[in-house]
């Protein structure tokens, strides 16, 4: 039955706790759920395996340090249910695909390998010896290995991610993509170039100690729950905050937090003071204004606005900068970001009276064409009022899931530095490859030219996670051989190759035991602090192997005589891979010691830490970007996909985005109401989706319509239903990252 409500205007509070419990009853039972919850981020427990928020110190940690979509991923993966041998053998591959996205993850945790042999259409269950062979068996028949590609999710642990790494470069390719390049390559490939580190410049010390806080297409009710609580005690301190979005979004309307009192039987802490309901892809042009209003704030008033002192001791291209941004086109501001000049200028007052601000922002702004022009017009904000390197300030993109920072720190990349790579070779011995291979989005043209041979997926949903989906399914089904390494059925194991493998491995909350004792793994948060996350529970079957165990088992295999790697020694004993991550990558050195003697440590950061900055000129650099928008014609609008709050990435816990008022479908699509009787169109009627690019229409059918306060020209719609309308050659200039955000689009009839 499908329910479309009014949206809500608060967050979190009674429903967030009940939902979570209701939800970890249900997957776990009660004595299971409580065992769990309790252990989840705390010392000595294990790591949420959901967002990438960081964790308070232990002094501050509350005993329930978690949020309702950290207690649904857990539960989710928690969960007492198992998929027998028997449902592989009652369903053909055929079947398997026509189960929903949803229903697939309902089943349960896999528990034995399952091969799904050339010319058969059932999967059937082998054992690690044979599972591994297997693999062994295509690497080693192909001519070339950057035939094969291996994507890597971000919930993969620091230990994995190393040795996968390791054991990818040894068969000798760099085809090493992963969600990072769907999600935050852009804020990545920005902030390398103007500060010197792809990693966010805040801590959560310094963003409670804000005055100035700008939440920029972030939802973080949703995405971050855990983040309102730290915005919470910024706003009790006295900072403003600003959400800068298409969407309102009651978490940044109103928090009822859970951890105290006053989230249960209070009114809640109202948190944004102004809320800007930019138009898709107007983000660069606001803070082209912003940076233009604040020069001329300081030629007005010389001494008052800009830090002359920091610009000219550790930045360049400040000149240029200002000359550039001196003239600005105003109508064409507002047309871009769907705003008032007298909304940008109240905006403008909030930095200029702040003498130490935050921006912090996720995918909302890093899947745009502009993106990374987006971001470093961000950074120029930033760096005109000295606001880096001091408590209080700075860049704060959140990343998503748990380790995907954790993952390049690890090697994880399919171009790291020649520093990186000549550490590795003098560690163990071998010459790894340096020529780039190949991420998520060139495997999907790869996939569309049918030159990949053999995919490997250390965790996620490749299949449903990319853009140009038929595309992706028909490449997958040209491979010889498709591997995924999961906990649970996705829609990647029904997209196979002519073999397959679903190799099942230990989850982050399952107790993890080697012949040499109890093994714990890490993990690093979003904004660079290293911590251990040890499971509590049994695992689910006693042959699953963890991922560093899969890892090695295959490595030994394929790349026996490669270098001098101990594969079987780290398979028994972690610490003997974190002592060599601490020779190899940067800022983990001592690895192992830090670890032990302090239950954690932050990364070091130099130009959050000490206004380092390690740039092509050893300074933060200004940047001079041409103010660039999405026009639109009539009859067209634009689209940017969403995450519902019953889900994380393409996992579905269920079929409610509660906030937003909806229920029993994800079939909808948001529409403003005057779009919607200026296009002759009611809510609740049903049509089709269809984007338009270079020509090329992709559809997505049966939609309904629903009249939602989004912004003028703005509709939304959840992925991954709607990455069918994505296209594979529509990314972001300089990161390569898909469009997600901005696809022109119409509606039609459904047909």
């Amino acid at each position: 039955m499908v329910d479309i409500e009014q949206p809500k205007k608060k967050a979190a509070g009674v429903p967030a706790v009940l939902s979570s419990f209701k939800f970890g009853f249900r997957e776990m039972g009660p004595a299971r759920t409580g065992k769990v919850f309790l252990k989840m981020n705390q010392d000595g427990g294990f790591d949420c395996p959901s967002c990438a928020w960081p964790d308070p110190d232990s002094k501050r940690k509350h005993a329930a340090e978690f949020c309702e979509n950290g207690a649904k991923a857990v539960a989710w993966e928690a969960t007492r249910k198992r998929v027998p041998r028997a449902f592989f053998a009652d369903h053909s591959i055929d079947q398997l695909n026509q189960i929903s996205e949803y229903e697939l993850g309902k089943l349960g945790r896999i528990t034995e390998p399952m091969l799904l042999r050339a010319g058969s259409d059932h999967y059937e269950p082998v054992g690690w010896d044979e599972a591994f062979h297997v693999v062994a068996r295509h690497l080693q028949a192909l001519d070339n290995p950057d035939d094969a590609v291996f994507y890597t999710s971000g919930r993969t642990s620091n230990e994995a991610a190393f040795l996968y790494q390791l054991f990818v470069r040894a068969y000798g390719t760099n085809n090493l993509p992963d969600c990072s390049n769907m999600c935050h390559e852009s804020s990545g490939t920005a902030l390398s170039r103007v500060i010197g580190s792809g990693k966010g410049a805040v801590t959560l010390e310094m963003l409670e100690e804000a005055e100035l806080i700008v939440v920029v297409g972030q939802n973080p009710g949703t995405n971050a729950p855990r983040m309102l609580s730290h915005l919470e005690i910024a706003k009790k301190h006295g900072a403003d905050i600003v959400s800068v979005n298409p969407l309102p979004e009651p978490g940044l309307m109103n928090f009822k937090n859970p951890q105290r009192p006053s989230g249960w039987i209070g009114k809640g802490t109202a948190l944004a003071d102004q809320h800007l309901q930019i138009r898709i892809g107007g983000d660069q042009a606001l803070f082209l204004a912003v940076g233009h209003l604040l020069l001329r704030a300081e030629a007005a008033a010389p001494g008052t606005v800009v830090d002359l002192d920091f610009i000219k001791q550790h930045t360049s291209g400040f000149e240029l900068y200002a000359k550039h941004n001196d003239e600005l086109d105003w109508p064409a501001v507002e047309l871009a970001t769907g705003l008032t000049r007298a909304e940008i200028e109240e905006f403008t007052q909030r930095f200029i009276k702040s003498k130490a601000t935050v921006i912090c922002w996720a995918m909302g702004l890093t899947q745009h064409r502009e993106a990374v022009a987006t971001i470093t017009e961000i950074v120029n904000v930033l760096l005109l009022q000295g606001n880096i390197g001091k408590r209080g300030a700075g860049p704060c993109p959140v990343r998503g899931h748990s380790n995907v920072q954790g993952d390049r720190s690890m090697g994880i990349w399919e171009k790291m530095p020649e520093e990186f790579l000549d550490k590795l070779d003098a560690e163990f011995a071998f010459t790894s490859p340096r020529d780039h291979g190949i991420d998520a989005t060139d495997t999907v043209r790869r996939l569309r030219d049918g030159s990949v041979r053999v995919f490997f997926a250390m965790g996620g949903n490749f299949a449903m996670a990319t853009p140009d989906t038929a595309v992706v399914h028909q490449g997958l089904r040209e491979c010889d051989l498709t591997v995924h390494v999961s906990t649970k059925l996705n829609r990647s194991h029904t997209v196979t190759g002519r073999e397959a493998l679903i190799l099942p491995t230990l989850g982050r909350t399952d107790h993890d035991r080697t012949p040499n004792g109890p093994q714990s793994v890490t993990v690093e948060d979003s904004q660079g602090a290293v911590h251990l996350s040890t499971g509590n529970l049994l695992p689910p079957a006693p042959e699953l192997k963890s991922e560093i165990g899969i890892v090695c088992g295959i490595a030994a295999l394929v790349v026996p005589e490669v270098g001098e790697i101990p594969w079987a020694d780290f398979a028994a004993d972690y610490s003997l891979i974190r002592h060599r991550i601490g020779r190899v990558a940067d800022g983990y050195e001592n690895f192992e010691e830090r670890l032990r003697a302090t239950g954690g440590f932050l990364l070091d950061h130099a130009a959050r830490d000490r206004r380092e900055f390690k740039t092509s000129d050893a300074k933060a650099q200004f940047s001079a970007n041409d103010l660039s928008w999405l026009p639109t014609e009539p009859g067209r609008l634009l689209l940017q996909t969403m995450r519902s709050h019953d889900q994380f990435n393409t996992t579905i816990y269920g079929l409610q985005d509660r906030y937003r008022g909806i229920d029993g479908t994800r079939e909808v699509v948001f529409v403003n109401p005057d779009d919607l009787a200026e296009l002759g169109l009611k809510d609740g009627q049903r049509v089709d989706i269809v984007s338009e690019f270079a020509g090329v229409e992709r559809r997505a059918a049966g939609y309904r319509l629903v009249s939602f306060p989004t912004a003028r020209g703005c509709v939304a719609a959840y992925y991954p239903e709607t990455n069918v309308l994505m296209s594979a050659d529509d990314v972001a200039k300089g990161s390569n990252t898909p469009v997600a955000k901005g696809l022109t689009v119409r509606f039609e009839p459904a047909t």
